[in-house]
């Protein structure tokens, strides 16, 4: 005969709206924030909802624990499979805090990782892509009335590798689990209560975005903005679901960004400016440059931002900040001969729907562009950016620069 498991609680009869909360590191940066999370997911769920909180490592725990690492590494580099199994360790610290946080508010809950909540992921180590979501057992805890707390950043691989997201990758397994899950929609915290125009700290003039279409965030996500990953936008706009940006901090101000299909004109134009200082310009010149270094480039496995190629010669732009391995990667790059590597710059991006068909938006650009001391190295064009390499010393005035001529004037 089968004993009954004292602590299965029967299963809820009228299934109830779901909605997915992510939490950043600030967001749960100590134990006092980490309690009015607690509140503000115990308020969703006395609302009537069924509530999942996706949460990240507590504060700065992430860059702690990559600092550790290379310190034990030395000279060489840490290998990608043992930083996954190192970091990942921070997100389950805050998610076991939480759910005893919940608990002791007089509310049930249960802490998953990444693994235990169904999130598959490809074979990469340090920067994985999600590619199936199985959330069975956050659906059988939803139906007992728990509510469940989920170690964002992190999943497991086809070959039962833990895998971690690259940074911002709490933000996908948010996405994603609600898209999963068919919740409602998916609420992204932080300590910033939406998306602007630019970073406000850099442009004291940035305009807060009240909706933004999906394409255009996953852009600016792409140029730097720390605003939401890419591949979480990427996820929200395959599966229709949207996302509402706001402050864990400022609630009574109800202001938020509405991430979703826009309307046309409310997308059209120049909507943001941003920066990414964590990349790299690659040159190489000689015969057969394209091909010796886009084949370099897939070797190293490290993200394109923009690639350019003339005659006898090829130039990429790398981002670096998922790249524990760039010195390894230098080293392969030398083999090719006259490589020119530049450290120490920027690339400043504007973006908005149909740039591309606009000639007076690349007019305007260049003519921002021109008040630089120094000449930019690389410019790219998309249908929806317009983006140049500049030194990083000259990011800060460039982004003031195009704000001011593309953003405030519309």
């Amino acid at each position: 005969m089968l004993l009954e498991d004292p602590s299965e609680k029967p299963v809820q009869s009228t299934p109830r709206a779901i909605i997915v909360q992510k939490f950043g590191g600030s967001s749960v940066a100590d134990v006092d924030k980490l309690g009015r999370v607690a509140d503000r997911i115990v308020a969703a769920r006395r609302a009537g909802n069924d509530v999942v909180a996706v949460v990240s490592a507590m504060g700065k725990t992430t860059d702690g624990l990559l600092k550790l690492a290379r310190e034990v590494a030395g000279a060489a580099e840490p290998p990608r499979r043992e930083l996954d199994m190192l970091v990942s360790t921070g997100e389950r610290v805050a998610m076991s805090l939480l759910s005893i946080a919940i608990q002791a508010r007089g509310h049930e809950a249960i802490s998953f990782t990444g693994s235990q909540s169904g999130i598959i992921t490809n074979d990469r180590h340090f920067d994985a892509r999600i590619i199936e979501v199985r959330p069975h057992r956050i659906e059988d805890e939803l139906a007992r009335g728990r509510i469940v707390i989920v170690a964002g950043y992190q999943g497991m691989s086809y070959r039962r590798e833990i895998t971690t997201l690259g940074r911002g990758g709490s933000d996908t397994t948010a996405v994603a689990l609600a898209a999963a899950l068919g919740a409602i929609h998916c609420e992204i915290y932080s300590d910033v209560d939406g998306v602007y125009s630019a970073d406000p700290r850099v442009v004291p003039e940035a305009r807060h975005l009240g909706v933004i279409d999906y394409d255009v965030l996953q852009e600016m996500a792409h140029a730097g903005a720390k605003v939401l990953n890419a591949h979480a936008v990427e996820w929200a706009k395959k599966s229709g679901i949207a996302i509402h940006a706001r402050s864990t901090f400022e609630a009574a101000s109800g202001k938020e960004t509405v991430v979703r299909r826009a309307e046309a004109d409310e997308s059209r134009g120049v909507r943001a400016v941003s920066a990414d200082r964590q990349v790299a310009l690659v040159g190489l010149s000689g015969e057969g440059a394209e091909e010796r270094l886009l084949a370099w480039l897939e070797r190293a496995k490290i993200p394109l931002l923009a690639f350019d190629a003339q005659a006898g010669s090829a130039r990429l732009v790398l981002s670096l900040i998922s790249t524990p391995d760039w010195a390894e990667a230098k080293a392969g790059l030398a083999a090719l001969g006259e490589a020119q590597v530049t450290e120490g710059v920027a690339f400043v991006s504007v973006v908005g729907a149909s740039l591309g068909a606009e000639p007076e938006a690349l007019a305007g650009f260049r003519r921002a562009l021109a008040t630089l001391d120094r000449a930019p190295q690389l410019v790219a064009l998309t249908p929806v950016r317009l983006a140049v390499v500049v030194a990083a010393d000259e990011a800060d005035l460039a982004q003031r620069a195009l704000h001011t001529a593309l953003v405030e004037s519309r």
